[in-house]
């Protein structure tokens, strides 16, 4: 699919681009009114379950250390 950035001119040609959209030959996507963007916090909460979030805690506290470490 490609995207295609139009500029409407007059009520008509917005209600043909409407008709059109009806018959899914394309979507309508609305610029002026962007989604918010979701934090990936929110995004991704819960999705590890309690098991594997600890492991991974503990994996980067590890090396953490391990760059403090003195060579």
């Amino acid at each position: 699919m490609k995207t295609v950035t139009v500029e409407i001119k007059n009520e008509k040609a917005l209600a043909l681009l409407r008709n059109l959209e009806s018959l899914k030959l394309l979507r309508l996507v609305d610029e002026d009114n962007p989604k918010p963007k979701q934090n990936l916090s929110d995004k991704y909460a819960g999705k590890l379950s309690k098991d594997v979030a600890e492991e991974l805690q503990n994996h980067i506290e590890r090396s953490r250390d391990e760059w403090e470490r003195d060579i």
